[in-house]
């Protein structure tokens, strides 16, 4: 049955990725208190398109820049952890194609970014939805 929404969080994210020798390799973050291997994602932002909020994300979360297209590639859903519950939160992903990687940006320090190969990122994510989107990036370039 599907959740009023109210009940339903919705979030954006950005699906960063560069093609280097003929290979697609997307940017994964960690998380900050975790630590786990997620990519850069937020709430909506007002005046913002979705797509475009999702890119700002990818500036502060991960220090990259670049193409991002507006529509979603997919979405996945997980458990936002809250002080005393949890949230099932949906994240629509928006493939970011990266032109541009900053030295410095707001969560540096904070979080680790590393790039990995298309498998090897589904395979550090722990979301096997958001595994399978990484896993469609490249067909759908």
């Amino acid at each position: 049955m599907p959740k009023s929404p109210k009940e339903q969080f919705c979030q954006v994210a950005a699906l960063p990725f560069r093609i280097k020798d003929g290979r697609i390799e997307v940017l994964l973050v960690t998380s900050r208190e975790t630590k786990r291997w997620l990519i850069p994602k937020g709430w909506p932002m007002k005046g913002k398109k979705p797509h475009k909020a999702a890119a700002q994300e990818a500036v502060e979360e991960a220090g990259v820049k670049g193409e991002i297209k507006p529509k979603p590639l997919g979405h996945y859903d997980y458990w936002k952890r809250r002080a005393a519950h949890f949230d099932l939160c949906r994240v629509d992903v928006y493939p970011l194609e990266v032109s541009k990687q900053l030295s410095s940006w707001r969560e540096k320090g904070q979080r680790d970014a590393r790039w990995f190969d298309v498998e090897e990122a589904a395979h550090q994510v722990l979301e096997p939805a958001l595994a399978q989107l990484i896993l469609s990036l490249p067909e759908s370039l």
